[in-house]
């Protein structure tokens, strides 16, 4: 058996991909399911949704591959990272809606617990800040506000799991309750230092430890699927958060290396080995994955609006009619005309971390056009990344050789060779830029010898493209001076 099955669970969809043992995809299903907005600012999901879509797409993939379950060596999964659910331990049913991670409704805890200045300890001890983005208040607010639940935890009757551990849950027919260290990074709970769950964090958000699942390795055989939902049982050996899987699908499995991910936002993580760098600045630090008991981390930047600013010029500017139409528009000025583009829709993510910021359009004159407008928006994307490189370098003291990129806005040559130009850095685009899915699938398949080592499947990892700098250092230098004040009244 060679072909590996990877479920990529993302906030908008459920994908399935089978891949063979060259890295290849042989078939691939995806379903949508709906989104929930109880009020502005929350974002739910019905977890039954999540589950039988991607149980949906899991068989149609099998059958567009012509492959039975018996053909199946693992199955590795990669999720929406953060988002919080909690069920019955006895029935496997739910006690509410799933949480989303852009979920903002514990805002006013998260502000309280900065004023009673528990963010130095949150942070030394996960990584992270205090905020609504993480599982570890969401818990909390489901616990105080869904009828008998915080009871019903404290006997030990509820059970709570990021997406991966509800689909683990549900695979195995409620016979396995488990977690990842890379998702159990994201909570809020978990200890970078000691890798397990922190009794003095789980005291803060009054959450009992009786909720949480066993942490286990990214790479080990978990368990089985029950026989009748696939059409035979098949192991099950890889889990990660879907940008930690991304980082290992790039193979960035040596310390320096790292990957940017441009979809609605951008996600950039550099691994740094088995060494623990608990930033200055306002990046994350976390769990890139753990396999054969030892812990990997990453440096963690989050750019909240990227892809979805290409959106924005499609759908509410009506500038073109498919996002893949702003590369020629962009490309048919030779530069920006001065105009900057600050996309802070929702604020401002990584090294900023300022929510009060908003999207600004600087430096317009009779001469701009809508191609102008078009290259600002584009190179804004790059000028975010940039700030996040930076601040990684800086934080890292590693100074990049290569920054590997994903996601649907990776497809874009202009923005391509803006970022290599304004970063100063190569940028290598894969082949394949399904790598979310591929980290899943290497993850499982390492655990059960598809491949027998992370070596042989980087022989196998190929780029389709380099995009090398070509900007002198005036000119780099002279586009970051007007970008930051750009960002200076945006943030004003």
């Amino acid at each position: 058996m060679t072909y590996v099955l990877a479920l990529d669970q993302g906030t908008t969809s459920s994908r399935a991909i089978v891949f063979d043992h060259q890295g290849k995809i042989i078939a691939s299903a995806q379903e949508e399911f709906e989104q929930i907005f109880p009020v502005p600012g929350q974002v739910e999901h019905d977890p039954r949704a999540i589950w039988n879509s991607q149980i949906t797409v899991a068989r149609l993939a099998l059958e567009k591959a012509g492959l039975k379950a018996t053909d199946i060596a693992a199955i590795g999964i990669a999720n929406q990272r953060e988002t919080t659910l909690i069920w019955e331990r006895n029935s496997g049913e739910p006690i509410y809606n799933a949480i989303v991670w852009q979920d903002r409704r514990t805002a006013a805890l998260c502000e309280k617990l900065r004023e009673e200045g528990h963010t130095p300890l949150i942070r030394k001890k996960t990584g992270l800040l205090p905020d609504p983005y993480f599982s570890g208040t969401k818990i909390k607010w489901i616990l105080d506000h869904v009828p008998e639940a915080r009871n019903k935890a404290l006997r030990g009757e509820l059970a709570f799991g990021t997406v991966d551990s509800w689909l683990l849950w549900n695979l195995s027919g409620g016979e396995l309750h488990m977690t990842d260290a890379s998702n159990a990074s994201r909570t809020l709970l978990f200890n970078l230092h000691r890798g397990d769950w922190d009794e003095e964090l789980l005291h803060l958000l009054d959450i009992p430890s009786s909720l949480m699942p066993e942490i286990v390795d990214s790479s080990q055989l978990y368990g089985h699927t029950r026989a009748e939902l696939l059409g035979a049982s098949i192991p099950i050996a890889g889990m990660a958060g879907d940008q930690q899987a991304a980082l290992f699908g790039q193979l960035c499995t040596r310390p320096g290396m790292a990957k940017n991910t441009y979809g609605t936002g951008c996600f950039m993580l550099m691994n740094t080995g088995n060494e623990l760098v608990i930033p200055e600045t306002e990046l994350l630090s976390t769990v890139a994955w753990k396999m054969d008991g030892k812990t990997s981390f990453a440096l963690e930047g989050s750019v909240f609006v990227a892809g979805a600013v290409v959106q924005w010029l499609r759908d509410q500017l009506g500038l073109f009619a498919a996002s893949e139409d702003i590369e020629a528009l962009a490309g048919s000025v030779k530069d920006n005309g001065g105009v900057y583009f600050v996309p802070a829709f929702t604020g401002l993510g990584a090294p900023w971390w300022d929510p009060h910021a908003r999207g600004t359009i600087s430096g317009l004159t009779r001469g701009a056009s809508s191609a102008h407008l078009a290259r600002a928006a584009l190179e804004g994307i790059a000028f975010q990344v940039e700030d996040v490189l930076s601040a990684m370098s800086r934080e890292s003291g590693v100074v990049l050789e290569e920054l590997r990129v994903d996601g649907g806005a990776a497809a874009n040559n202009l923005l391509m060779q803006f970022q290599a130009d304004i970063s100063d850095t190569k940028i290598v685009r894969p082949r394949c830029l399904e790598t979310t899915a591929a980290g899943a699938a290497y993850l499982a398949g390492l655990a059960v010898d598809v491949w027998d080592s992370v070596e042989a499947l980087s022989s196998q990892w190929q780029q389709e493209n380099t995009f090398h700098p070509q900007l002198s250092a005036s000119e780099r230098t002279a586009l970051l001076e007007g970008w930051h004040q750009a960002l200076q009244r945006s943030r004003s």
